[in-house]
């Protein structure tokens, strides 16, 4: 079994080098030149609608992610509220979240990709008509919880779902596309959460999950999921619907057996097998990035930026409209260029970006305290929250991503358990606590903010690899290589 390991290993590596394999300019496809081109597509109608599928997971955390920020007034006011009870009404998403972040792995290895999709769909839908409908703090809570259990799994679910049905030279774009409209669904939340009630936002915010329920039908299962649970001729048939029926995805689908089949032989799939030699170094990586990103104040800011732009005297219905703007451009810009400067630069712009626009942030309210610049300060407090939410949409997919290309399919589930598991249990300790601290020093935890995300720059600059242009089995067959 070992040599057999080895030997599919080893055709993995050389195929990274394979003098026959060409590129087709024209359709963006792979080929074999001496002896025939054969052309993969790299976009089809189908892989859009997956793709599409996908992006309305995304939208919806955003969503979730995005509705506190500008109902806060209106629901305490409504519901008698009092700030600590809304700090749970605001953080008891991140609860949600890790329980879902806990089994989100296993549940999406158990019942597959697109599975599990139409499960979160009716935790999804029912948080929100839960918190429509409430009569009781109890039931807000409740149906806020829902949405933090379908947010935990749908965050991994969708980046790895994309990073399976897409080729490798628009792995990156797809993926952090579909990561954009989580920005697009808090900005959703932002704009039209300062004209409509609370309760008719949450209704509107049902609408990404009918609109997934109906393109699941649609839609194939992932063909990596499909090849390791051994559907085979699935397996086959997913490809061709996801590259055309024209295409020739014999190449393709021999590397993804050639991968899982060398995977059977040293792995049972246990929550343990993440720890071995291989695996250690990736998943201190993508674990330590996604808890110094959350641990740098991002929940802080997507559940309360509409608070801190009236804490620092701006106007929060054009902080939010302005964050909502600034997220899609910088967004598309992140789309535009991850295929191109790969998954390192972009994580380090943005950590820069994040370290900064935090310190940024700190001095206006250091400068507030004091009455210094008193017309200067929120201009300096809304330039730095731009900046950091636009620092964010940049590359707060990008650890995601990585765990998605990181990991095979054997462990891909326990370390997205855990890795999901440790970003939503810091997140939740910020999004809880960011109320009580910013009475305490509305300075010094901008400042906070800020050493973490330089402590995420200096992790990123000597530990994260880059993947673009590398399949996902090539990625992993090099980390299983360089280890053995």
């Amino acid at each position: 079994m070992e040599q057999q390991r080895n030997e599919a290993t080893e055709r993995l590596l050389s195929r990274q080098g394979h003098p026959n394999l060409v590129y087709n300019e024209e359709n963006g496809g792979v080929g074999v030149g001496d002896e025939g081109l054969v052309t993969v597509s790299n976009f089809t109608s189908i892989l859009g609608l997956s793709t599409l599928t996908a992006a309305c997971i995304t939208f919806g955390f955003g969503c979730a992610i995005g509705y506190s920020s500008p109902t806060q007034s209106s629901i305490m006011e409504d519901m008698g509220l009092s700030v600590a009870e809304f700090s749970l009404f605001g953080s008891i998403l991140s609860i949600g979240s890790l329980i879902g972040a806990a089994i989100s792995g296993k549940i999406t290895d158990l019942f597959g990709r697109k599975m599990t999709m139409w499960i979160l769909n009716l935790f999804y839908i029912g948080g929100w008509l839960a918190i429509a409908f409430t009569k009781a703090p109890s039931l807000l809570n409740l149906g806020r919880l829902s949405l933090g259990f379908t947010n935990g799994i749908s965050n991994y679910l969708a980046s790895i779902y994309v990073a399976e049905i897409t080729t490798k030279n628009v792995r990156g774009r797809f993926t952090i596309i579909v990561q954009l409209l989580t920005g697009w669904g808090a900005s959703f939340m932002f704009v039209v959460g300062s004209f409509v009630h609370w309760r008719t936002l949450a209704l509107l915010a049902t609408i990404p999950g009918l609109l997934q329920l109906l393109l699941l039908f649609f839609i194939p299962e992932s063909p990596q999921w499909l090849a390791k649970v051994g559907r085979e001729k699935e397996l086959e048939a997913a490809l061709l619907c996801l590259r055309g029926d024209k295409a020739d995805i014999s190449h393709e689908a021999t590397e993804i057996k050639d991968y899982v089949e060398s995977l059977k032989s040293f792995s049972s799939e246990g929550i343990l097998d993440i720890f071995q030699k291989q695996y250690v170094r990736p998943l201190l990586t993508v674990a330590g990035v996604l808890v110094l990103m959350n641990l740098g104040g991002i929940n802080a800011l997507a559940y309360y930026s509409g608070a801190i732009f009236v804490s620092a005297g701006v106007s929060s219905m054009v902080g939010l409209i302005t964050v909502a703007a600034t997220q899609t451009v910088i967004g598309i810009l992140g789309a535009t260029l991850i295929d191109k400067l790969g998954r390192r630069p972009l994580l380090l712009v943005s950590s820069a970006g994040l370290c900064f626009s935090s310190f940024l942030t700190g001095v206006s309210f250091f400068l507030k305290d004091f009455n210094w610049w008193d017309q200067g300060s929120p201009i300096v407090a809304f330039i730095g929250v731009l900046m950091y939410m636009g620092s964010y949409a940049l590359g707060g997919v990008l650890p995601l991503l990585l765990l998605s290309e990181l990991f095979p399919i054997n462990v891909k589930g326990s370390a997205g358990s855990i890795c999901n598991l440790m970003g939503n249990f810091t997140g939740w300790l910020v999004a809880y606590y960011f109320n009580f601290l910013i009475e305490w020093s509305s300075t010094g935890i901008f400042f906070i903010f800020s050493a973490f995300s330089f402590a995420n720059f200096i992790l990123t600059a000597t530990m994260v690899p880059e993947t673009k242009g590398r399949t996902v089995e090539e990625i992993r067959a090099s980390i299983t290589h360089s280890s053995d």
